[in-house]
């Protein structure tokens, strides 16, 4: 395995709430208001959505939020930081989930357009006219799909960034969830894709099902402006403390994860009872 290079960017920052219900409410208020902010300044917004409890909670709490009718959906475009390899509507898939919590109300009544839902295609899915059989096919058709949407006018660095990296968009938001092994994405500790290149990596053999996945690489991961772990639960004390504190990324793979403006983790009291 090709070791994963030593993370940079911003110094994590933690933030913890009192449960996992105000975790998730906070989670969204705090990413509505970020989108606002950005709006302020340019277009389009791009954000990476995360799966699991509570990153699922967190977009449900975002469809029930009085600003979301203040976004301009119109000029957002949503991307997955990586996907379970199954067909199209399964519901384990991380894209259904969100779909049922908040995408699809997004499409129907705020203006969300169906284009801007860049989902990493599914097991059968047909891509340029062919069909997507394996986790690489999707890895490869899902970094073509985000080459297409970099290098625009809002891709431009701001002082002290550092803009190396595979071709993707400028992530404003990119949220993430993390296992009790400290994994983020679908990259596991120990595994071979914790060293992948590129954007996208197709993963096989993963300690947790479904055996195989699709995930952004820590080199996409790493061109977000900002990075945001959400996390909750005693069972998370320990991989959050290790991964605040600097952990190898082989062993922690959360330490790698870093935006290059701000890198925030957002606890609840139970994930946050080790982390100091």
């Amino acid at each position: 395995m090709t070791a994963p290079a030593a993370p940079g960017g911003a110094a994590p920052l933690a933030v913890v709430h009192p449960g996992p219900e105000v975790l998730a409410q906070a989670a969204a208020a705090r990413l509505l208001l970020r989108v606002l902010d950005v709006q302020s300044v340019r277009a389009p917004v791009h954000l990476v959505l995360t799966g699991g409890t509570v990153g699922i909670r967190t977009l449900a709490a975002v469809a029930d939020s009085p600003l979301r009718d203040a976004v301009d959906w119109t000029q957002v475009h949503l991307w997955w930081g990586d996907e379970r390899f199954l067909a199209d509507g399964d519901p384990d898939r991380n894209e259904t989930q969100a779909r049922d919590a908040l995408v699809g109300s997004l499409v129907a009544r705020s203006g969300l357009p169906e284009a801007h839902v860049h989902a990493m295609p599914a097991l059968g899915a047909v891509v340029d006219g062919r069909s997507v059989d394996t986790p690489e096919e999707s890895a490869a058709a899902y970094a073509a799909e985000l080459a297409r949407h970099a290098g625009g006018p809002d891709d431009a660095g701001e002082p002290g960034d550092a803009p190396d990296g595979p071709p993707v968009p400028r992530f404003d938001v990119l949220l993430l969830g993390m296992g009790p092994d400290g994994h983020v994405a679908s990259l596991f500790p120990g595994h071979v894709a914790l060293g992948a290149t590129g954007a996208t990596v197709g993963v096989h053999g993963s300690p947790k099902p479904p055996p195989e996945r699709v995930s952004l690489t820590f080199g996409a991961i790493g061109r977000a402006r900002e990075v945001w772990v959400v996390a909750a639960g005693a069972e998370k004390s320990g991989p959050a403390a290790a991964a605040l504190a600097g952990a190898p990324v082989t062993e922690v793979p959360a330490a790698g994860a870093r935006g290059t403006a701000r890198t925030l983790w957002l606890l609840d009291a139970a994930a946050a009872s080790t982390a100091g």
